[in-house]
């Protein structure tokens, strides 16, 4: 097991499994996840001529939602402490986090703290922690958010989620299983059959979906060599569907709340955990 720094095509750092599995992240860019090689095979799509260029908004790898998923209204966060500008998706995404290796050498921890930049969009204190661990042809992932503080003693509201950008061999013959079946499709604001938008895949989709039963089914992708498989335990509660033409990849993404919802709240001194595991197997 190895965390090695390389500079090609751009600095970054390499995780190496026992297994030779690898994940490759960009800490200094929003904590990013640029690659996952599972058996071989990158798992991850990722457009480095854009993230080369840091003015444009990253294509690939797997962004961090945090402190909202998808955008508020007007970009405005209104608490009890006033409005505060939030771009979508929040502002984790864009800010430097600290790397470090996980003990036992089985994947590699990312972590946030609050600052006076971020105070000033969202009045709390914060500490935020990604792991990232390589599992037998699986990623899981748990992410833990610690409210450390607030002025006053308010809850800290939050959402957190996944952007992960799936590689598939092309839109025309993804395909993705074991969704419920209705779902919300935020491009029109309307609820639609779930299946009528999967058909519109290769034309640009943007939905969620609210598993139902327990347990939940297990949404799979199925990319044209394998079948990904997002496995997700609560606090999470929904599933967002987006492709990009003609991006040869499908985002299959946890949230905790719906788009420009917070949902979640933490006193001072609680933590929450929030954990999914991204499973390879054969298509």
């Amino acid at each position: 097991m190895t965390l090695t720094r390389l500079d090609a095509p751009f600095p970054h750092w390499q995780f190496t499994a026992a297994s030779g599995d690898q994940l490759r992240v960009v800490p200094e860019r929003g904590g990013l996840v640029v690659g996952w090689c599972c058996g071989g095979v990158e798992r991850l799509y990722f457009d480095a001529e854009r993230f080369a260029d840091p003015a444009k908004s990253v294509r690939g790898g797997i962004p961090l939602l945090f402190p909202v998923c998808g955008n508020l209204p007007d970009n405005v966060l209104t608490l009890p402490q006033g409005r505060f500008a939030m771009a979508q998706h929040g502002f984790a995404r864009d800010l430097p986090w600290e790397l470090a290796a996980l003990d036992g050498g089985a994947g590699i921890r990312l972590c946030l703290r609050d600052s006076e930049a971020t105070r000033a969009m969202y009045p709390f204190g914060f500490r935020l922690s990604l792991d990232y661990t390589l599992e037998p042809g699986a990623l899981a992932i748990c992410a833990r958010v610690e409210h450390t503080q607030s002025a006053g003693g308010r809850a800290m509201p939050f959402a957190f989620g996944l952007h992960p950008y799936l590689q598939v061999h092309s839109l025309e013959q993804a395909q993705l299983l074991d969704l419920p079946e209705r779902c919300f499709d935020h491009l029109s604001a309307a609820e639609a059959s779930t299946a009528e938008q999967l058909q519109r895949l290769p034309l640009g989709v943007d939905l969620r979906v609210d598993p139902v039963g327990q347990p939940a089914p297990v949404p799979r992708l199925l990319t044209g060599d394998a079948a990904i498989a997002l496995h997700m335990q609560p606090p999470f509660s929904h599933v967002v569907v987006w492709s990009d033409p003609p991006r040869s990849m499908v985002c299959l993404e946890p949230w905790s709340a719906r788009r420009g919802e917070l949902g979640l709240q933490l006193e001072s001194g609680e933590q929450a955990e929030l954990r999914c595991r991204y499973a390879v197997m054969p298509g």
